[in-house]
C-alpha cells in the first residue's frame, strides 16, 4: 500500500464497496457522521480505488442478490488481502464468510424488520454493548457455518450468526443493517469498527473539509486563475461561493440570474449577503421576461427543466464572457444530485429527473469545472456553511429546486401563476417558521395545481385555483416521509392563503412519502 499514491488531500479513511444496496450512500453518511472520510466504489473498481486511497478499512455493503446465484456481484478476493480491517454488512458478510470457507443457504424463516439480538461477545464491533438490543434485519439467506478463526458476537432467535468476527484478521460481519436508524445502537457498532478496530482518527470535520477543498481549488485553478459561479442563493451555491472566495479571493465572480421564478425576497437577500457581508464581486441579471417567454405554453415538467437550464446557460454565457480571464466555472453540485441524475458508480439506478447543474458544460463555454461540494451530503454542506459564517437564513434554509417555482406550478408557467405560487409559498414558510414548527422538517412549501374548484366567499361563488401543502421530513432527500403539523397551524396557513392570495380558494395537504412519490411534484 505504501507504494500507491493516495487521493490528493484526502485523509485516511474507508472504502465502501457498493454491492447493489439501496443504502450505500446512507452507509457513507453514517461513516462521515463518525468524522471519518470514505469513498464508494463498485466491485469492479474497488481494488483500484483502495490502492489510490490512504486506506484504513473496507466496508462491504448489503445487496439484493444471493451469494450463490450465477449473477451475484463478483467481489475481488484481493479486497480481503489489503491488510486493513473489513466489515461485511448483510450480503457483504455472507460473501466474506462463504469466500473464507463458511456456508450460506436460504433461510427457512426469513427476517425482515426490527429484530431483537443477544450480544454474545462484547468486543470488536460490539465493544461496550451488552445484553439484548434491537436491530434491522432484511435477509432471505443466512450463514449456516462460519469459517475457521471466526466467533459469534450476536445471535437472534432465527439467526445463529447475526454478527461474527475474526479479531486476529480484523474481519467482522453483521447480518443486520447498522446504518439505518431502526438499529438502535447501529451508530455505536459503526463507531467501534471505525475508531477501535480500524483505529482511525476523527479527521473528517467541517474545518478539514474546507481546508481540503481550498487546497484542491488552488491546485486546480493556479495562482492567477479566475472562477465564475452561478449563484442561486440556496444553501449549496452559497456555501460553494464562500469556499471559492476563501480559495481565490477577488478572482471569484458571481452571477445571480433572476429568472422570475424565485421565492419572495430572495434577490434582495442574496445581494445583501454576498455583495454586502462577504464583499463578493456579484452581478445581478434581471432575466424574468426571457424565462417566462420561453416557458409560455409549456406544461411538461421535464421540458420546463430543460428550457430553464438552457436559458440559464445562455444568459450565463453572455455574462461570463465579460470576465475574459475566468477559465473556470464553479457549481454547487451535491452528491445526491449526481446519484439521482445519472447511474451512480456505473449501476442500474434509474434517472428520476434531470438536474440543471449536473452533466457537464456546453462545449462552446470552454471552461473547466470546479465543484467543491460534489462529494458532500446536504448536512455536511450546512455544517460547513455555519463554520464559514453564513447567516442562519441561508444555512438553515430548506432546499429549493434549481428550476425554482416553475416545478411547483403544475401546468403552464405564467406571470399570474408565479404570483399565486410565490405568495402561497411565502405564507406557508412564514407561518411554519413563526410557530417554530420548521425544526426537524426537510422542506415545507406550497404547490399550485392546474385545478379550479368552486368556492364560496361571502355570498358569492368563486371558481379559482387550488394549492397543495408539501411538508416532509428527511435526512438527505433520498427518501422522505410526510409530516403532519398541528391542526391549528394548518388552519392558519389555509386561512391566510385563501384570504390573502386572490385566485386561490382551496388548500389541500399532500400525504405521500418518497418513494413512491418525489418530494417536489415535478
Amino acid at each position: 500500500m505504501s507504494a500507491e499514491k493516495p487521493t490528493p488531500g484526502a485523509p485516511r479513511g474507508v472504502l465502501i464497496v457498493d454491492l447493489g444496496t439501496q443504502y450505500a450512500q446512507l452507509i457513507a453518511r453514517r461513516v462521515r457522521e463518525c468524522s471519518v472520510w470514505c469513498e464508494i466504489a463498485p466491485p469492479a473498481l474497488a481494488l483500484e480505488r483502495a490502492r489510490q486511497m490512504d486506506l484504513g478499512g473496507v466496508i462491504l455493503s448489503g445487496g439484493p442478490a444471493s451469494v450463490y446465484a450465477p449473477d451475484a456481484p463478483a467481489i475481488p478476493a484481493g479486497i480481503l488481502e489489503l491488510g486493513v480491517p473489513v466489515l461485511g454488512i448483510c450480503y457483504g458478510m455472507q460473501w466474506m464468510t462463504r469466500h473464507l470457507g463458511g456456508s450460506v443457504e436460504p433461510a427457512s424463516k426469513r427476517e425482515f424488520g426490527r429484530t431483537s439480538v443477544e450480544v454474545v461477545r462484547s468486543a470488536g464491533t460490539f465493544d461496550g454493548i451488552t445484553g439484548h438490543t434491537v436491530v434491522w434485519m432484511s435477509h432471505g439467506d443466512h450463514v449456516t457455518r462460519i469459517p475457521a478463526g471466526f466467533e459469534v458476537q450476536a445471535r437472534s432467535e432465527n439467526c445463529e450468526f447475526a454478527a461474527v468476527g475474526d479479531p486476529q484478521r480484523r474481519l467482522y460481519g453483521l447480518q443486520f443493517h447498522p446504518e439505518v436508524t431502526h438499529t438502535v445502537r447501529g451508530a455505536e457498532v459503526l463507531d467501534n469498527f471505525l475508531h477501535r478496530v480500524c483505529e482511525l482518527g476523527a479527521e473528517w470535520t467541517p474545518d478539514s473539509i474546507v481546508e481540503r477543498q481550498i487546497e484542491r481549488i488552488r491546485a486546480q485553478v493556479g495562482d492567477d486563475g479566475e472562477i465564475v459561479l452561478g449563484l442561486s442563493g440556496g444553501v449549496d451555491s452559497s456555501v460553494a461561493a464562500v469556499i471559492l472566495k476563501e480559495a481565490v479571493g477577488d478572482r471569484l465572480h458571481c452571477i445571480f440570474v433572476d429568472n422570475g421564478l424565485l421565492r419572495e425576497g430572495e434577490r434582495d437577500q442574496v445581494d445583501e449577503t454576498f455583495r454586502g457581508h462577504f464583499q463578493v464581486d456579484l452581478t445581478v441579471v434581471d432575466a424574468k421576461k426571457r424565462f417566462l417567454d420561453a416557458l409560455a405554453g409549456v406544461t411538461d415538467p421535464e421540458q420546463k427543466r430543460k428550457i430553464i437550464g438552457r436559458e440559464f446557460v445562455e444568459v450565463f454565457k453572455v455574462e461570463a464572457k465579460r470576465f475574459r480571464r475566468a477559465h473556470f466555472l464553479g457549481q454547487g453540485t451535491l452528491y445526491p444530485d449526481v446519484i439521482e441524475s445519472v447511474a451512480a458508480h456505473g449501476g442500474n439506478t434509474a434517472v428520476i429527473k434531470s438536474h440543471h447543474n449536473v452533466g457537464g458544460l456546453p462545449k462552446d463555454l470552454n471552461m473547466g469545472l470546479v465543484e467543491p461540494l460534489r462529494e458532500l451530503f446536504k448536512d455536511e454542506v450546512r455544517a460547513i456553511g455555519r463554520r464559514l459564517g453564513l447567516p442562519p437564513a441561508i444555512v438553515d434554509r430548506q432546499p429549493f429546486p434549481g428550476p425554482g417555482l416553475a416545478v411547483r406550478i403544475l401546468g403552464e408557467v405564467s406571470e399570474e401563476h408565479v404570483r399565486l405560487a410565490r405568495a402561497a409559498d411565502a405564507i406557508t414558510t412564514q407561518e411554519i417558521e413563526k410557530a417554530g414548527a420548521h425544526v426537524g422538517l426537510w422542506q415545507y412549501f406550497a404547490v399550485l395545481l392546474p385545478v379550479n374548484s368552486v368556492g364560496v366567499m361571502g355570498d358569492g361563488r368563486t371558481y379559482e385555483k387550488c394549492c397543495a401543502l408539501r411538508i416532509v421530513t428527511s435526512e438527505d432527500g433520498m427518501t422522505a416521509d410526510w409530516a403532519l403539523l398541528p391542526q391549528d397551524l394548518l388552519a392558519r396557513i389555509s386561512s391566510r392563503i385563501i384570504n390573502e392570495v386572490r385566485g386561490i380558494n382551496r388548500v389541500v395537504l399532500d400525504i405521500s412519502s418518497k418513494p413512491p412519490a418525489t418530494i417536489e411534484w415535478e
